[in-house]
């Protein structure tokens, strides 16, 4: 009988990522809907994320942002489990991540600007 085991996929020193890195991870549109969705469900597999893309282009997503230093990626049994590196992020860059899960999304702040277009 075999016990779970959980092993880590390998992911980089956060010491050593630049913030741009971490930017550039997430300025796609799809990654940051990613984290978003790992901000409210804590963690989850490729497959229970409910995206607009395909399994293999969420896994390489999950990829990117495990290597810029986002998320880590945990293998239990045949199923990859990722999560955000939440308390790691808030050391090497205090503040960062509260700051874009609380920005407002493009569609919600374009919807607000075309209100208050209409009302001049």
């Amino acid at each position: 009988m075999r016990t779970t085991e959980e092993t880590r996929l390998p992911q980089p020193d956060l010491a050593t990522v630049e913030i741009g890195t971490v930017l550039q991870a997430l300025a796609d549109p799809v990654r940051l809907q990613i984290v978003r969705l790992l901000d409210t469900v804590g963690e989850a597999p490729c497959g229970a994320l409910e995206l607009p893309v395909g399994r293999s282009t969420v896994s390489h997503h999950l990829r990117t942002l495990r290597e810029s230093g986002l998320v880590e990626t945990h293998l239990r049994g045949n199923t990859r489990v990722s999560r955000i590196r939440r308390e790691e992020l808030e050391r090497r860059f205090p503040g960062l991540l509260a700051s874009v899960l609380g920005a407002t999304p493009a569609a919600q702040a374009g919807t607000a600007t075309s209100d208050e277009e209409g009302e001049r």
